[in-house]
């Protein structure tokens, strides 16, 4: 059964003020159009967490979709702090809960494996977990010794950008594989956008790549372009270029209006978006072709 819709309907009916909200992938696949569609209508409260929140919750926090961040390391890769959520955290504004990314992860692998909790390591972030109170320790049953453990995140929508999928949300990832699975089994609800949608045949033509299983999937929606200015491997670069842009843009409450009212308020979807960034920064963001090796699964 197809589950394709519009990205603005899938929002509309499985994001509600007040969730948790996971935007899944790691450096590529991030889903800034499905945080744009959340800001066009109006979201609020939103518990935002993320590995790597980057600039698409630093947008979203402007916006004043949200109420609270759960993340490990925070930043605009490669050139500074998220100014917005600093402000807004270090002005009492924003409520936050933060991790290392073992711990960020081991809570989602909790999550998606229906434990209460995940064993780690101790981290050697002492300071780390005297602030957040959610790192407790247990005792091995089996050794004695004391163990670091994080609570379950089980999130009410994951959101996760791929490569390819078919109609029943089966799909393709490649390149640098986050945290996208592991989101996506432990939410309640999973929204999945995607660059190309396919038939099953490709699908199942590379069982191996296929990440994220259709019985988890509630929505697919077909969004070229989703992740920019993040990219997608094998589809578009990053845009190195916004991610310096964006930190002079968030110096000021101004800059950080203006940008909405026109990238995504001024624009219906991202059809639009895309379009309105022109044909010169659509060829700076070309990739080349590098297919891999053809793999044999056998006989029919």
């Amino acid at each position: 059964m197809s589950k394709i819709v519009p990205l603005s309907e899938a929002i509309r009916r499985y994001v509600n003020n007040g969730d948790t909200i996971y935007a899944a992938g790691f450096t590529h696949l991030i889903p800034f159009a499905a945080g744009h569609e959340m800001i066009r209508q109006g979201c609020r409260d939103l518990v935002l967490a993320r590995a790597t929140p980057d600039l698409i919750y630093d947008q979203m926090v402007a916006a004043g979709c949200a109420r609270k961040v759960i993340f490990s390391y925070m930043g605009n890769p490669g050139v500074g702090s998220l100014r917005f959520v600093r402000a807004e955290t270090e002005a009492g504004k924003l409520e936050w809960e933060e991790y290392s990314h073992f711990g960020m992860i081991s809570r989602l692998q909790a999550g998606a494996t229906g434990l209460p909790f995940m064993p780690m390591n101790p981290t050697a972030a002492g300071d780390l977990e005297r602030a957040n109170s959610h790192y407790r320790t247990v005792t091995d049953p089996y050794s004695g010794r004391e163990v670091v453990v994080v609570p379950a995140l089980n999130p009410d929508v994951a959101i996760v950008h791929v490569q390819r999928a078919d109609a029943e949300g089966n799909a393709h990832i490649w390149g640098i594989i986050g945290e996208q699975k592991e989101a996506a089994f432990a939410a309640s609800r999973v929204i999945l956008t995607a660059e190309e949608i396919v038939s099953e045949e490709i699908i199942r033509s590379d069982p191996n790549r296929t990440l994220i299983p259709g019985f988890i999937v509630d929505a697919v929606c077909h969004v070229p372009y989703c992740a920019h200015p993040s990219y997608t491997q094998g589809f578009y670069d990053r845009d190195n270029a916004f991610y310096l842009e964006w930190d002079e843009i968030s110096k000021t409450p101004q800059g950080v209006q203006s940008y909405l009212d026109e990238w995504v308020f001024g624009v219906k979807d991202r059809v639009e978006y895309w379009e309105k960034l022109g044909p010169a920064v659509h060829e700076r963001l070309k990739v080349g072709i590098r297919p891999s090796a053809v793999v044999n699964y056998g006989r029919y």
